[in-house]
């Protein structure tokens, strides 16, 4: 069975052991950083979850998370953010930066290690060379399901996960509308609880992020969002 590896990014030293002690536990294999500056010095890609921190250093956890999404090599790795900050315009920050679950504390240990499973259990990408699959294209846009890539006129995307999903669920269904409640079904677990918000702010964020395309994702008053072609 794979060993997932996590690593935690946390200037709180006992909290990070206690972390690390009952991840292991799980069977996980978990590294620890105590800043963001020292986190960022590692190979991050050989990582299958970020456990952020919010308030560390000169670097705060908000920072690193979009220093990982910017970066299309790193862009797929789940983030979930434990931190003390936790008001609701604190979580629109942490969810519109691309993060994957927000834990404020102080929370139970339990609750972080079952939200920790249920969170790689989502995004557990096969490496199956021998998965078939085909490129979902449109013009210039193109899905690359299973290298999980998306390219802009050939050159690669940065994109979270969600935004993926999102983006492959419309081209896979084009000018079909899909209420928040389908998309949240279909591309969020019904384990984790999300904002209102946040499906508006991942849609936003894509439509940035695929240029003129950003056009073929229209809003339905009172419907939903759909692609047109």
């Amino acid at each position: 069975m794979k060993q997932y590896r996590i690593l935690v990014v946390d200037d709180e030293e006992d909290l990070c052991e206690i972390l690390q002690f009952n991840l292991e536990s799980e069977g996980f294999s978990v590294d620890i950083a105590y800043s963001a500056e020292d986190a960022l010095k590692k190979d991050l890609s050989v990582y299958n979850l970020l456990l952020l921190d919010v308030m560390m250093g000169q670097i705060s956890g908000f920072k690193m998370a979009r220093i990982v999404r910017e970066d299309p090599n790193l862009a797929q790795i789940p983030i979930m953010f434990l931190t003390a900050k936790d008001t609701e315009n604190d979580k629109l920050t942490g969810f519109n930066i691309g993060a994957d679950d927000y834990i404020s504390k102080p929370f139970s240990i339990r609750e972080v290690v079952a939200r920790v499973k249920a969170l790689i259990r989502r995004t557990n990408i096969s490496k199956n060379p021998e998965v078939a699959s085909e490129d979902l294209i449109y013009m210039g846009l193109t899905i690359r399901i299973t290298k999980k890539k998306v390219l802009l006129n050939g050159k690669e995307l940065a994109f979270t996960k969600k935004e993926f999903e999102i983006l492959k669920l419309f081209l896979e269904n084009r000018n079909r509308v899909f209420s928040r409640e389908e998309i949240l079904s279909r591309v969020w677990s019904d384990e984790v609880i999300v904002l209102d918000r946040t499906i508006d702010v991942n849609i936003t964020r894509l439509r940035k992020k695929i240029g003129d395309y950003g056009r073929n994702i229209v809003t339905r008053l009172g419907y939903g969002y759909c692609f047109e072609e």
